[in-house]
């Protein structure tokens, strides 16, 4: 019951309640509105979808991002946080809306992915201000257990809006109409994230008043050497700038394994012609989000036993070890299993990693270190579907893959060892060593 008695202890903090309100709405929403766009892309009977389709599409959606993200998040520092939840949520719903009209009206697929863009660009601008104001809302000593619960709630809540759309899209034999209703359950949830914003004091998130800057032109022209100093930063954190690379990793073959899933459901397991593929999905977001939960509850506990590093080498290592005896038969229950790992350790090693950049970094810094760790997100998960897109048959079958992810696995699992190693070498050799305390001095209690 450890969790709950954490979740208890943070919600005594009203600030940190009101954000977590904020990041559950937004995220339910975004849960809804990327399963529509998937379903729409991936298993409309009208559309043939290959490996190089999904490729195509994870990159026209997240790589303009990723290539503006930095500079987003120069604007981060400068914006108050709490606005920006609260504006860019309303952003989100009418893109949003846009979206589902052109749904409704089968639109030119260059049009429908340049409104999904705008949608998910100030999606990942959010959920970088939601991170970067986490330590603003709850005290230092448990900034590790409000990483563990804050961003797996979050990560939950999307899990469960994708699972209502999918679970709705089973059961409902015209497509077009159910990616549509998914969108406007998008639309409303969005315009609720953003009216609880309002809850939160407007300078309470950061940056600090005097650091803001209040003209968006002034912030513009200072975007580039934001950027220097932000990546300056990064770079003088070792532990935080090694961390990221090892998530960043971890995200590839994620993303690698996700195109693998999409095009196993929808061209090996769903051949029977009843929906069997968009079921075994749905089961498998579902067994993942269980994975997100349980790496909420235990990684608390094993980063006080483990250490952060330590917890993290082990997530990495767990995949290593199972990735390729669970995914070899490509049949539908060991790769629920295997959907289960995956959630429970990419989840695991994020905690840490948030936990790692935000006690690392200074606040003045955090949303551009953010908006980084967002971009490089991004172009792993591109990065790793245009490798899926070469590699992938059409029936998503593909030893030589399951054998190149596991491998990366494991070499985030080395180096991150060795720099824990390196780090608990650094701390021991930093210590000064303490005077013997002879057996009648008294101590301090």
């Amino acid at each position: 019951m450890t969790v709950v008695t954490d979740l208890r202890t943070l919600l005594r903090f009203p600030n940190f309640r009101r954000l977590l309100t904020v990041r559950l709405l937004s995220q339910f929403s975004d849960g809804a509105f990327q399963v529509g766009l998937a379903t729409y892309v991936v298993f409309s009977p009208e559309q043939q979808t290959t490996p190089a389709d999904i490729a195509a599409a994870m990159a026209v959606l997240l790589l303009p991002y990723s290539l503006l993200g930095p500079f987003a998040g120069v604007l981060l520092d400068r914006w108050r946080r709490r606005q920006v939840l609260l504006y860019g949520n309303l952003l989100r719903a009418v893109m949003a809306a846009v979206t589902c009209a052109l749904v409704i009206q089968s639109a030119p697929t260059w049009l429908f992915y340049l409104s999904a863009l705008s949608v998910t660009g100030v999606n990942r601008f959010i959920l970088a201000g939601l991170s970067a104001s986490l330590p603003r809302v709850v005290d230092a000593d448990r900034l590790v257990i409000a990483n563990s619960l804050s961003p797996t709630a979050g990560t939950i809540a999307a899990t469960i809006g994708g699972g209502v759309t999918l679970v709705t899209q089973i059961f409902t034999h015209t497509a077009v109409s159910e990616d549509a209703l998914a969108l406007i359950v998008s639309v409303l949830v969005y315009l609720a994230a953003g009216l609880a914003a309002v809850r939160i004091q407007r300078d309470l998130l950061g940056p600090a008043p005097d650091e803001v800057q209040p003209h968006v032109l002034a912030a513009l022209a200072s975007t580039a050497r934001g950027l220097v100093a932000g990546l300056g930063h990064l770079a003088r954190r070792r532990t935080a700038s090694w961390a990221l690379a090892g998530v960043g990793l971890m995200r590839f073959g994620y993303g690698a394994l996700l195109v693998m899933l999409l095009m196993l459901a929808r061209n090996h397991w769903g051949n029977d012609g009843n929906g069997g593929g968009m079921t075994l999905l749905g089961l498998a977001v579902a067994t993942t989000g269980a994975g997100f939960f349980v790496a909420a509850v235990f990684t608390p506990s094993a980063v006080r036993r483990f250490g952060r590093l330590g917890w993290f080498a082990l997530c990495a290592a767990t995949p290593a070890v199972l990735l390729v005896p669970l995914g070899l038969p490509f049949h539908p229950a060991p790769m629920l299993i295997a959907a289960f790992m995956l959630g429970l350790t990419s989840q695991g090693a994020k905690i840490v990693t948030d936990t790692v950049v935000q006690s690392s970094v200074d606040d003045a810094f955090r949303g551009r270190v953010f908006a980084l760790y967002d971009m490089l997100f991004n172009i792993a998960f591109v990065a790793s579907a245009g490798l899926a897109a070469l590699m992938l048959p059409t029936d998503g079958r593909s030893v030589q893959l399951l054998l190149i992810v596991s491998v990366l696995f494991a070499i985030t699992a080395a180096f991150i060892y060795r720099l824990r190693r390196a780090d608990v070498s650094r701390e021991t050799r930093e210590t000064p060593p303490q005077p013997p305390v002879s057996p009648g001095t008294p101590t301090t209690p």
